[in-house]
């Protein structure tokens, strides 16, 4: 593969012209260009590079960016220059020196011919942009950031590229009709919902702003969409992102704040959309599952809170209402993406009322399935079989390929493990179930776990954990790590398991699990939750676990004879 140039000049017609004059490339090729004035950069691919920029230069935005760089390759295609282009905009905005002022149009994750090949040379520009000053972090630095992981400028896939078209269409179609039914999207963990979210986000705030009407380039994805139509509807639209968990809901705010069209008020939480006396036009909400119904919630404050929003929606605080009534309520229209089986607690939504929402999408057309697994490498058969580890016990073992599966016999060795994995990769961190008191949140010097002369404590922040200084040396529960990906993940997993040798299953022990609002009944409803009831959430709590890591998970189990049962299943003979 011959080897690429940039060429850097300065912005303006007259050096446009010169170049144009030296090289053949500029009229009849495919070149991918950057575009910035030092605060602001737009990343764009062409065929005919002489046409591209006089239209840029008459662009009110573009027109006064200073300096372009075109990255130029005797083997480039057109798929490759849009694998480059969208690979470079996902970056720029994670590295957060420049306002990324691209819209999303459809940025699609696509195959094609040597496509390995061309990535390795794509790191080969990525070092020559970095030399350039236009990156001010390294490739795996970047690749490691929240702002990355949960950008809105990642590819689709193209199973997310399906279902985006699918909501787009049924959005617009029903965008007048005030009695819509909701949207549902349904699927796995690291399918990528919240990419989904996030995503679809950015793309309608694009089209109510007009960003990318006046782009002559029509075969885009998503181009269609952007029509004086569309714009016209969402122009004084009020849309937000609803999202139930408060770690995960902090990133986004952070993500939101560097967006152009997006803001960090756009992510809600459940009760400030209860509480709101504006409606929405549009509600997307993340992880829907973790939506809670009329239960005791996390402080009395809230349950205040919950009777009183009631009311006021409804003119009575009645037993059967829950989060999902007040969304529908406060908004037109309504997109709940939605993983049943990550429920980990007793007040999250019902699951005859999660049946119902994606039963009701599904009879007017309206509901959607992400089926490509995007986070773990060992694929969908990884995360069957890591449910089915702590849930019915699968008969066998898959080849999950390179994914990284290994049982440990002593937690020393597994967190000297996990030290190594983050020291190579990063994004390497132990997690376990609520099985031990959070004796630290109190005492900040006393030990949570003490296990195999370890003695470690409990995630000492509930937001930012994962990337907080201390975080390798603590463990971190699924409150603070539900939604998010690792690297690596030591998932242990405590007393709260063990292995019935009489009934051949995993049974749950209350004795050890010290989840408080995990095993909490509710009297107001008259449901007293049993240990298989509670053994259905805690399973759930450590699926998501298992399902963290994008290289691998590395398990130690406490129970001896769960131990060994799972020695069977990780470490077949």
């Amino acid at each position: 593969m011959t080897s690429f140039d940039i060429e850097k000049l300065p912005f303006t017609p007259q050096h446009l012209r010169i170049w144009q004059q030296e090289d053949r490339r500029f009229i009849n090729w495919p070149v991918v260009y950057v575009l910035d004035d030092g605060k602001r950069v737009y990343v764009g691919e062409t065929l005919n590079t002489a046409a591209r920029m006089r239209q840029h230069l008459e662009s009110p935005t573009r027109g006064t960016l200073k300096v372009v760089r075109l990255i130029l390759d005797d083997t480039f295609n057109k798929s490759v220059c849009l694998d480059l282009e969208s690979q470079l905009i996902a970056l720029l905005a994670a590295d957060g020196k420049f306002t990324v002022l691209n819209s999303n149009k459809g940025i699609v994750d696509a195959d094609y011919y040597d496509r390995p090949k061309y990535r390795e040379n794509f790191k080969e520009v990525f070092d020559a942009l970095r030399e350039q000053e236009v990156f001010t972090r390294s490739l795996p630095e970047l690749e490691n950031r929240e702002l990355f992981k949960l950008s809105p400028f990642k590819a689709l896939n193209r199973d997310q590229a399906i279902v985006m078209e699918d909501i787009l269409e049924g959005l617009f179609d029903d965008w007048e009709d005030e009695a819509a039914a909701p949207i549902t999207v349904q699927g796995d963990p690291g399918t990528g919902k919240t990419i989904v979210a996030v995503y679809l986000l950015k793309l309608l705030r694009d089209i109510a702003e007009g960003n990318g009407l006046d782009d002559p380039e029509g075969d885009a994805l998503f181009s269609d969409f952007f029509t004086p139509d569309n714009h016209r509807r969402l122009g004084a639209s009020r849309v937000g992102l609803v999202v139930p968990q408060q770690a995960l809901r902090a990133s986004l705010k952070r993500v939101f704040a560097q967006t152009p069209g997006l803001d960090r008020t756009m992510v809600l939480t459940p009760f400030e959309v209860g509480k709101s006396d504006e409606p929405w036009d549009l509600l997307v909400v993340d992880e829907s599952h973790r939506l809670n119904h009329r239960a005791n919630q996390a402080s009395g404050m809230q349950n205040k809170s919950f009777g009183e929003i009631n009311h006021k929606l409804f003119g009575a605080d009645a037993d059967h209402l829950t989060q999902v009534d007040w969304i529908r309520k406060q908004s037109r229209h309504q997109i709940f993406l939605i993983d049943s089986r990550q429920s980990v607690r007793p007040a999250d939504l019902p699951q005859e009322t999660q049946k119902a929402l994606i039963a009701e999408a599904d009879r007017s057309h309206r509901h959607y399935g992400l089926f490509t697994q995007m986070r773990v490498q060992g694929g969908r058969d990884y995360v069957s079989f890591a449910r089915a580890l702590v849930g019915g016990l699968p008969r066998e073992r898959e080849d999950f390929g390179d994914y990284e599966l290994r049982l440990f016999d002593d937690l020393g060795d597994m967190h000297a493990a996990i030290r190594a994995r983050d020291a190579e990769v990063g994004l390497s961190r132990l997690v376990a179930g609520y099985a031990w008191e959070w004796k630290s949140k109190s005492d900040p010097k006393a030990h949570d776990i003490e296990i195999d002369g370890q003695r470690l404590q409990w995630n000492q922040t509930q937001t930012d954990w994962i990337t907080s200084a201390g975080a390798l040396e603590e463990v971190g529960s699924i409150h603070t790590v539900q939604g998010y990906d690792l690297n690596f993940a030591g998932v242990i997993i405590g007393p709260d398991l063990r292995f019935d040798e009489e009934s051949q299953r995993i049974v749950f022990d209350r004795s050890n699990y010290f989840d408080k609002k995990g095993i909490e009944n509710n009297p107001r409803l008259g449901i007293v939750y049993s240990d298989d009831d509670v053994l259905r959430f805690v399973t759930n709590v450590y699926s998501v676990l298992l399902t963290r890591g994008v290289l691998g998970t590395y398990v130690y189990v406490v129970d001896r004879a769960l131990r060994e049962r799972l020695r069977t299943l990780i470490h077949p003979r």
